[in-house]
């Protein structure tokens, strides 16, 4: 798959333009038009392109699949009250780590709650 890469295209624009910072309206504009210009194909030097191809790149992205039945801790979780855990706590009938009442999996083994 073919994806724009914004974040190298601004770089060098700005650094080729040396009054990109002034306005940022006129900069986007300007970005616009700069990303429209016609160049010359990188790949066949007597065809023009679009700058804006000169940046895509190829990615091969893997399709996430999510499943809600199972959960796999992966130690991002932790149990805080940083969210207002309003419930009292309860335990893992598995491992017997603590658990918010509105949990639906265990943080620490990953056991669905009964």
């Amino acid at each position: 798959m073919n994806v724009f890469d914004g974040k190298r295209a601004a770089t060098d624009y700005m650094s080729t333009h040396t009054l990109a910072f002034s306005t940022p309206e006129l900069t986007l504009v300007r970005f616009a038009f700069w990303l429209g210009d016609t160049v010359p194909d990188p790949a066949d030097k007597n065809k023009t392109v679009p700058r804006m191809m000169t940046f895509m790149t190829e990615q091969d992205f893997e399709p996430v699949l999510v499943d809600d039945d199972t959960y796999v801790p992966t130690g991002a979780v932790k149990n805080t009250n940083m969210y207002g855990n309003i419930k009292p706590e309860s335990f893992c009938g598995e491992c017997g780590n603590k658990m918010s009442e509105s949990a639906r999996f265990c943080n620490k083994c990953g056991t669905a709650r009964d």
